[in-house]
């Protein structure tokens, strides 16, 4: 009898380990969930490959795909590995410079201003110049290098960051400096192989928490093979990066930094995926976890992208899923600040010891335990398979924060979930009205173990008129991580006016970076036909400090420079309300290689019998009606087709959907639930 064959995707969060396989012969997806393991992520990864062996016994894997939080709570944390930094003449201290804009007006020295990764004592010259062309203006010394090797040993680093003035147009000084250091540090990272283009700060800073990170995430990978080799269900391992693709376990030891935002990413990918088949271009994602909800933009088709963003106050550039993060979730803490002010978040119960009414020692009021107050929630049974929820705790908690504001208990648990809707609205808003989205032209995708219960008040608050809970939506990163295609990106600084190049310079610009990219997929057994392209140019006005990253059709066409520069002008004006005849300057070339996989697809809903899904009712309170008796629906029940008209509550293993008065759900012919926003 063959072995059944599985790709599963994984997702480790602060609360849970959500998992998704799928058999690749039959289509069959299995979803669950197990507890987290704080302190030892890893080891929730091995647990959960271990459970699908006991789900699916005799299996295989073909490949284990990872969502990963390692290198983002490394850096929150202050876990990085001790690191040097080698740098040219004259340019030690750019890490302690950095910007010179402050938070603070009124201090000079910035209180909230991290600290540099690389203290000064870590910090190394070498003799070395390059001009802004690439010209060598003096070379490297070579007989100096061993003596460099003795000072950065003797300082104690384990891993080494490298940086050069202008190493973006010549990288061989830095090559040179990586294979000397490299025979006596295991760890070497160069800013050409990093971040190869200018600002060199930012540059500097990005290849210094690569190298912080290398240690780690090397650790750390290779006890996952390690591992899972060990459960003899082979299977390679990815892990999903930052821009929404996955790369090799290989790429993810070289360039730790691209899983910065690796678990978040995989969500975005996933709702990518579903509005592409549901032929929906524009939506907004939500997902909201045990510990934190991260909410991202996807516009005609594809999800937004930012070039730099801050990790614990530290600027880094990488592409990545333009995501905001924040720290609200179902576990997150209701607490008093010194003023007396209600305050939920950022603090979690975590998975340990979680919400209140999870009876596993918690005390302290939570979002989950307001829900479960308010009715949302099934106050019976055993959540998942394995919580066996206690209401009466729950009460307690959220009574004793509404007694410090004189509150019964219902307005108290209101209290909570409202301070809870407002940050997470703070958040949607920033990425979509602040960047000049008109919301009644998108639809919202709510999905981890608490975005569908608060999806529907947020909607109407944004004037955002469908929202659609997708299939799996209580596993949906995990499923992200399935269908996220292989990527790699590449930049390359590039100054140029765009009104002197010609479709034939441009095409000549972009060679170079395209040889680069597919030579790495080459070396990791991928045929060039197999690669997919997309190219994209960092443009701004003359004169402008900062630019717009404007994506390219495919050539011929999309290298056309009036074709281009229309296209600028265009997301200019939506950005920045407005757009000026003055030259447009291009400053990087963005090049993405891309390497489609076979992603499973859900198999259409049998036809079922209309209000089969019906199993009980329950009291619930909304604002608009007050406390009612609500009706409670199973939703591997619902069958296509089937209407429900809020308030209504529909039910599954790891998810509950709240349908608000007014608002009305329809089933899709694959399970997906969309609501109608009044």
């Amino acid at each position: 009898m063959e072995r059944a064959i599985f790709r599963v995707g994984i997702d480790v969060g602060g609360t849970f380990t959500d998992v998704a396989a799928y058999e690749t012969a039959s289509g069959q997806l299995i979803s669950f969930k197990i507890p987290s393991t704080p302190g030892q992520l890893a080891g929730g990864v091995v647990a959960a490959v271990a459970h699908l062996g006991t789900l699916a016994p005799g299996a295989a894997l073909a490949d284990v795909i990872h969502g990963t939080t390692v290198a983002t709570n490394a850096l929150i944390e202050g876990r990085g590995a001790p690191t040097a930094l080698v740098t040219t003449a004259g340019f030690r201290d750019v890490l302690e410079i950095a910007r010179q804009s402050r938070l603070h007006l009124y201090h000079p020295r910035d209180p909230d201003r991290p600290l540099p990764l690389v203290p000064r004592r870590r910090r190394f010259e070498v003799q070395e110049r390059v001009n802004i062309r690439g010209e060598v203006l003096v070379p490297l010394r070579v007989d100096a290098l061993p003596a460099l090797v003795e000072q950065v040993r003797a300082t104690g680093a384990v891993a080494v960051a490298v940086c050069l003035l202008h190493s973006y147009r010549y990288a061989e000084h830095e090559r040179l400096l990586k294979s000397v250091l490299g025979e006596a540090f295991p760890h070497v990272s160069i800013s050409s192989e990093i971040n190869a283009e200018f600002r060199e700060y930012e540059r500097t800073n990005t290849t210094v928490v690569n190298a912080t990170l290398m240690p780690l995430v090397r650790d750390y990978v290779r006890y996952l093979e390690r591992e899972l080799g060990s459960q003899g269900l082979g299977g390679r391992l990815h892990i999903v990066q930052s821009n929404g693709g996955m790369m090799t376990s290989g790429t993810a030891q070289h360039k730790p930094i691209n899983t910065i935002m690796s678990g978040p990413a995989a969500g975005v990918a996933a709702a990518r995926h579903l509005m592409r088949r549901l032929g929906l271009p524009n939506a907004v994602t939500f997902d909201m976890g045990g510990t934190s909800t991260d909410v991202c933009v996807i516009h005609q088709g594809q999800a937004t992208i930012t070039a730099e963003r801050q990790i614990a106050g530290q600027p880094v550039r990488l592409s990545s899923v333009n995501i905001e993060s924040i720290g609200a979730g179902g576990g997150s803490l209701a607490w008093t600040d010194d003023v007396g002010a209600l305050k939920v978040g950022p603090q979690s119960a975590g998975a340990s010891p979680g919400p209140a009414c999870y009876g596993q020692g918690g005390t302290e009021a939570t979002v989950t335990d307001a829900n479960l107050v308010l009715g949302y929630l099934a106050p019976e049974g055993v959540w998942g398979g394995s919580i066996r929820v206690q209401p009466r705790l729950a009460v307690d908690a959220v009574a004793r924060v509404g007694e410090r504001f004189g509150l019964p208990l219902r307005r108290a648990a209101e209290g909570i979930v409202d301070i809870a809707n407002s940050n997470m609205l703070r958040a949607l808003r920033l990425v979509s009205v602040q960047r000049g989205f008109d919301l009644r032209d998108f639809v919202l995708v709510p999905f981890g173990g608490a975005g569908p219960v608060h999806a529907g008040r947020l909607a109407r608050e944004l004037n955002v008129r469908r929202v659609v809970v997708p299939v799996l939506s209580g596993v949906f990163s995990a499923y992200g991580c399935l269908v996220s295609e292989l990527r790699y990106d590449r930049v390359q600084t590039f100054f140029s006016r765009l009104d002197r190049e010609t479709p034939a310079t441009l095409a000549a610009a972009f060679r170079a970076v395209e040889r680069q990219a597919l030579d790495e997929l080459h070396a990791e057994g991928y045929a060039p036909e197999a690669v997919h392209l997309r190219r994209s140019l960092d443009l701004r006005y003359v004169g402008q400090t900062y630019e717009l990253e404007v994506p390219l059709v495919a050539p011929p066409d999309g290298l056309d420079p009036q074709r281009i520069r229309r296209a600028f002008d265009a997301l200019h004006e939506q950005q920045y309300a407005y757009a000026t005849a003055q030259p447009v300057e291009c400053v990087n070339l963005r090049l993405s290689a891309t390497i489609p996989t076979a992603v499973p697809e859900p198999s259409p809903l049998p036809d079922g019998r209309p209000g089969r899904a019906l199993v009980g009712r329950r009291r619930a309170s909304f604002k608009e009606c007050g406390a009612i008796d609500v009706a409670v629906y199973e939703r591997t029940c619902l069958a296509p087709g089937e209407e429900l008209r809020g308030p209504a509550v529909v039910e599954e293993a790891w998810s509950t959907t709240v349908v608000y008065p007014g608002q009305v759900l329809t089933v899709d012919r694959y399970g997906n639930l969309h609501i109608t926003v009044q």
